[in-house]
């Protein structure tokens, strides 16, 4: 036994044991959980009823919380640690009952929220929350643990006259994880926040209008009027994280868009991201005048007073781009009108219908976008990719590109545009269904077996490690769908600057499809009926392997390991890798010289692609297993013409993939044997290098040395005959100066005399002048630093000794008062010379004022 083998780890366990409705002694035979003729007449009649589990609608009954299993077997909650079993920690297989006397109906879906505390159950008509128990249950001594449960809606969701449940789902932005989504079948999406208030819904979303009254007869199918299943948009600078898409049972799809829960957690980064995304909008329709131009600038300031209103709840000093947080916003209030729900969106082109189906009602939606928080460099390219699949009770995948996303529309009397959204459906696949199906021989008399489609409803699950993963479980088996080639082609085709969209069509052409692998098969051809398919799912805990388990309406357990891998392969990240033709500057001596190569490999230049029957990058089987019957049917082997017909077929298929197997092998060795001569070629050619190495590094560098030496005693002895002969031609050209040479030579001379001087002692020469300048300058430069440190000093004490500036106040004030006593005594004594008729001189101010004129 492997580690990763949870089939041999889990065998046997009980918390698989079926309902004591279908296992006790008074309980209903096992064949009644099969889907075969017999059961389906009263399957489609009854419809789903609280004794047992319906063989038709949306199930999802097993889920996993870390390293925790939960299985819902009938109104029963089943829990057991998965860790335990795979270090073997219990000998005893044994698992705990979650006791809620709330539930009191069979549980068709289970969904936990993104904390992990909470688990939702649903049954057809009723939906409950259920409180999980913490860590260490599994120590208890009782077999059952107490847990808190509240019935959720109860008006709502209640009876058998009320609305059937079509999906529950929590909201990843649910503040605290405790937005639940429930979708009925009328179309009504209602919003409940556990936190707040379980019986009334916070937010109702309308996706089937009410019907308006008329005297005409207009004739329209029941099942565009009737919710498949719902999905949540997907983005990083778009409106598709506040996007919600439904699909009816006739196969239209429609998109509500904006949907913000009422408490929600919002990332501050997506916040600003969608105000750019709007500005830029803005800004392009700016350029443009036109009335349809015109009716956009309305829809977009809309969006602005939206995104404006989610800006101001943000806390000040959110700036960005900085590190993202989640924050506690509201949906605006700012924005009275009703979101518009949008649609049916128009597929392009029509999809086209699988052979023999008489076409089956839709079943599931998802929405898969190929984003990761680590790829920013080529963020720009592929930001706004996204896939729809819609799948179909006759197993057709419609697989559409999202190549227009959904923008935020509100209900208004002045938008009358009748344009329809639009999804560009990229393939139709076909999951062989009906021609499993057809292999059965008809009967004489009964149902037909192809009406067994009517009873099946494929479901959608998302692989939570991997995105371009989707698994596809059905009343007949899984099926795994891979889209990374797809993803491949569009990255490649997106990443090219081509306006005509040449590189994009180019690159879907080369694409060869979804990979589709059939995984499980739980049709008996002998018995003529199916096991089916009511819960998978895909741990995402880092102490469990890597796998997917799968759970069968019998409750027989299968298990599949799967292979990790990277996100991105090497046929992805090329187009990022430098070009070989470039090189710079400083490699130029490595190009190599022109003519032929001095050496050619035998492998080519092509790297080696092993074959496709022996590449499983997933890890799973190349054939479905198949898994028939209950554990513990004892029924003795018949043989049979569909039996034989069975076994031949698989026998042809398994013999045409042994063929294939031995010319991929062949393949595979001649490479091998090519590879190895390779090996002794390049083994040889290093040897044959390293001798050469080995020679250049002794006897011949000697060699070369010498040479180099010889070859400068050369160039020395012509460069000494090169001097003389230009001497000897110089001479003979010119024996005697010129007359401009003789007044050049001359004006040196007189140049030279005036600098250097007529003699040793000349003292009118520039050479004696400069040195008797320097010399007076080092002889006067300490007397000038003296007067300089002089002078400094000087002002210094004058700066200290000087008057402030009340100092100087007060002594204007005394000198004011002292010139006010001199004028009144130069008058009394003026008086006194007056009355002894005296002359006197004019007095002292009197003369300044004249000699001042």
């Amino acid at each position: 036994m492997t580690q990763d083998d949870w089939s041999t780890m889990l065998e046997g366990h009980p918390i698989f044991t079926l309902p004591k409705a279908y296992g006790g002694p008074t309980g209903q035979s096992e064949e009644s959980l099969e889907l075969s003729t017999n059961t389906l007449k009263k399957s489609m009649l009854e419809g789903p009823s609280t004794d047992g589990l319906p063989l038709s609608g949306r199930r999802q009954v097993m889920v996993l919380k870390d390293s925790d299993l939960i299985v819902a077997a009938g109104c029963e909650l089943r829990i057991t640690s998965l860790s335990d079993s795979k270090l073997g920690r219990s000998t005893n297989k044994s698992f705990k009952i979650l006791n809620t006397p709330d539930i009191q109906f069979g549980i068709n879906q289970l969904a936990l929220n993104p904390s992990g505390k909470l688990i939702a159950v649903a049954g057809a008509y009723q939906v409950a929350v259920v409180v999980l128990p913490r860590a260490g249950y599994s120590k208890l001594v009782p077999s059952s643990v107490d847990c808190k449960s509240i019935q959720v809606g109860s008006f709502y969701h209640h009876s058998h006259a009320s609305a059937p449940i079509a999906k529950i789902e929590w909201h990843p932005w649910g503040e605290a994880g405790s937005t639940l989504m429930v979708m009925t079948v009328d179309g009504k999406l209602r919003e409940y926040d556990i936190s707040v208030d379980t019986e009334e819904p916070q937010q109702v979303l309308s996706f089937v209008p009410e019907k308006k009254t008329s005297k005409s007869y207009l004739a329209e199918d029941p099942a565009e009027r009737e919710v498949a299943s719902f999905t949540l948009g997907k983005g990083k600078a778009d409106w598709g994280p506040l996007t919600v898409y439904a699909v009816m049972r006739s196969g239209d799809t429609y998109a509500i868009c904006p949907y913000m829960p009422q408490n929600a957690s919002v990332p501050s980064s997506y916040v600003h991201a969608l105000e750019c995304f709007i500005s830029a909008k803005q800004e392009f329709l700016s350029q443009g005048t036109s009335s349809a131009i015109s009716a956009l600038s309305t829809l977009y300031n809309y969006q602005r007073k939206y995104v404006t209103a989610l800006l101001k709840q943000l806390p000040p000093g959110t700036v960005y781009p900085a590190i993202s947080r989640s924050f506690s916003m509201h949906p605006p209030t700012t924005i009275k009108s009703q979101p518009m729900r949008q649609g049916p969106f128009l597929l392009q082109p029509s999809p086209r219908s699988l052979e023999d189906s008489e076409g089956g009602d839709a079943t599931d939606i998802a929405y898969l976008s190929f984003l990761r928080d680590d790829d920013d460099e080529d963020a720009g390219a592929t930001e706004r990719l996204g896939i729809v699949i819609v799948t179909y009770q006759d197993g057709k995948v419609d697989v559409c590109l999202d190549v227009e996303k959904v923008e935020a529309r509100w209900e208004s009397k002045q938008d009358n545009s009748q344009d329809l959204p639009m999804l560009a459906v990229y393939e139709c696949i076909d999951l062989g269904l009906i021609s499993m199906l057809k292999q059965t021989s008809p009967l004489s008399s009964g149902t037909p077996i192809l009406d067994l489609l009517q009873a099946n409803h494929p479901v959608l699950l998302m692989d939570p490690i991997h995105d371009d993963t989707v698994y596809v479980y059905h009343a007949f088996g899984v099926h795994v769908l891979d889209f990374g080639d797809l993803l491949q082609c569009l990255t490649n085709g997106l990443r090219v600057d081509d306006d005509d969209g040449v590189a994009l069509n180019q690159a879907l052409q080369k694409s060869a499809g979804t990979h589709v692998v059939p995984l499980l098969n739980t049709y008996s051809v002998d018995r003529r009926c199916s096991n089916p398919i009511i819960a998978i799912s895909v741990p995402n805990d880092v102490y469990l392997s890597y796998s997917i388990l799968i759970l069968t309406s019998v409750f027989r357990f299968t298990s599949f390991p799967l292979n990790l891998r990277t996100d991105l392969s090497l046929s992805r990240t090329a187009p990022n890798l430098p070009d070989k033709n470039k090189t710079s500057e400083t490699e130029d001596f490595l190009a190599p010289i022109e003519g032929p190569l001095a050496y050619i490999s035998l492998l080519g230049t092509e790297p080696f692609v092993p074959p496709p029957t022996l590449s499983r990058p997933s890890g799973l089987p190349s054939n479905p297993r198949i898994t028939v019957g209950t554990p513990n049917t004892k029924t003795e082997f018949v043989l049979t013409p569909e039996t034989l017909r069975y076994l031949g077929s698989t026998i042809e298929g398994l013999t045409s993939q042994i063929h294939e197997i031995i010319l991929a092998y062949k393949a595979t060795e001649v490479r091998a044997e090519l590879q190895a001569k390779e090996f002794e070629r390049q083994q040889q050619k290093c040897g044959a290098m390293l001798d050469l190495i080995e020679q250049l590094g002794g006897s011949r560098n000697s060699e070369v040395k010498e040479r180099l030496e010889r070859i400068r005693e050369a160039y020395r002895a012509l460069a000494s005959r090169l001097d003389h002969r230009l001497q000897t031609l110089m001479q003979q050209a010119s024996p005697k100066l010129s007359e401009y040479e003789t007044k050049w030579f001359e004006e040196l001379r007189r140049m030279k005399a005036e600098i250097a001087g007529a003699g040793r002692y000349d003292e009118q020469s520039l050479a004696a002048r400069t040195s008797l300048l320097k010399r007076e300058y080092d002889r006067m430069l300490p007397s000038l630093n003296d007067m300089a440190a002089k002078e400094a000093e000087r002002k210094k004490h004058l700066s200290e000794s000087g008057l402030g500036l009340s100092q100087a106040f007060q002594f204007g004030e005394r000198s004011n008062q002292e010139r006010t006593k001199i004028a009144e005594l130069e008058e009394e004594i003026i008086k006194m010379a007056s009355k002894l008729e005296l002359s006197m001189s004019r007095p002292p101010s009197l003369r300044e004022i004249s000699k001042n004129e």
